[in-house]
């Protein structure tokens, strides 16, 4: 596949509630971006078929020192820690757009407040229902910056997420090898959140907030929903600082969407310098009448 003329059926251009997009596509997976705001990447399907695994959420944003700050749905590049007045910085124009091999680079606009330029390239994996997502941060600014790069990928509720971890091994071990972290209004008693040994899943119903990280040593998380499951593998760095008390996974579940978050290691990048993170996603029909353990054994080996 080649990135060229909109006429190409395999890539091209299209609409997000008034937003222009592109389009990449095979006879596996398509994928659609928006073509001028961002990075953003707004829709995600199986080949064949016309519904969005990414939740949509037009309309939906909240006003910062900068402007408004609109938040779209789908998959979207933040950096952590968390600070609303540095990570959401309205990017609704500027972005430039440009063929990268068998996929589509976007880079955004050099942000004021802090000097960074946000980036995605995004590539189909051209033997099955897969691409790859390499996000980037570039500090074009005069000073150093701490951050972590935090790709988050918002979905629609009605699914259930799978968090491996490890599980429990004989003998005793003085040193701890596994972390949960709960943010201040989420709930023990919640029973959306279902923690087993060797897998946390969360069940993504609507509800007051609910979020939660750990540190994911096995390099996957999953969403099933409606019999279609999505995987996004990554590389664990163990042993690096993270932020939020050493998460590199968290899940956020609100009223409207789901966010599955990944967050790469906590440095210090200087001026001139680029952080990355790469992950891959994986795109499959699940029988979902299985039980948890058994559906979980499915996405894992895809």
């Amino acid at each position: 596949m080649s990135v060229g003329d909109p006429a190409d059926d395999r890539t091209g251009g299209g609409d997000y509630y008034g937003n222009a997009t592109r389009r990449l596509s095979n006879e596996h997976l398509w994928v659609e971006m928006l073509a001028r705001a961002g990075p953003r990447i707004v829709r995600l399907g199986l080949a064949g078929s016309s519904i969005n695994l990414l939740a949509e959420t037009p309309g939906e944003g909240w006003d910062t020192p900068h402007g408004r700050y609109d938040l779209f749905g789908g998959h979207r590049l933040w950096f952590a820690p968390e600070d609303p007045d540095r990570v959401a910085i309205p990017d609704g124009q500027g972005l430039v757009v440009e063929p990268d091999g068998h996929g589509l680079r976007l880079t955004g606009v050099a942000e004021r407040p802090t000097g960074l330029v946000r980036s995605m390239t995004v590539s189909l994996d051209q033997r099955g229902p897969g691409l790859e997502v390499c996000h980037a941060l570039l500090n074009s600014g005069e000073t150093a910056i701490e951050l972590a790069p935090w790709p988050i990928t918002q979905l629609p509720l009605g699914g259930t997420v799978f968090l491996p971890e490890r599980a429990a091994t004989d003998g005793h071990h003085v040193h701890p090898n596994r972390t949960l972290v709960l943010w201040p209004y989420t709930s023990w008693d919640d029973p959306r959140f279902r923690p087993r040994d060797g897998l946390l899943t969360v069940e993504a119903l609507p509800g007051s907030g609910l979020k939660l990280g750990y540190f994911n040593d096995q390099g996957w998380v999953g969403y099933v929903r409606d019999g279609v499951s999505l995987v996004r593998r990554f590389e664990p760095l163990p042993g690096q600082p993270h932020p939020d008390l050493g998460c590199n996974v968290e899940v956020y579940v609100g009223s409207r969407y789901l966010e599955l978050e990944l967050l790469g290691p906590l440095g210090v990048l200087e001026p001139g310098a680029t952080v990355t993170l790469l992950e891959r996603w994986e795109v499959g029909r699940v029988d979902t009448s299985a039980e948890v353990w058994a559906l979980a054994e499915q996405i894992e080996s895809r």
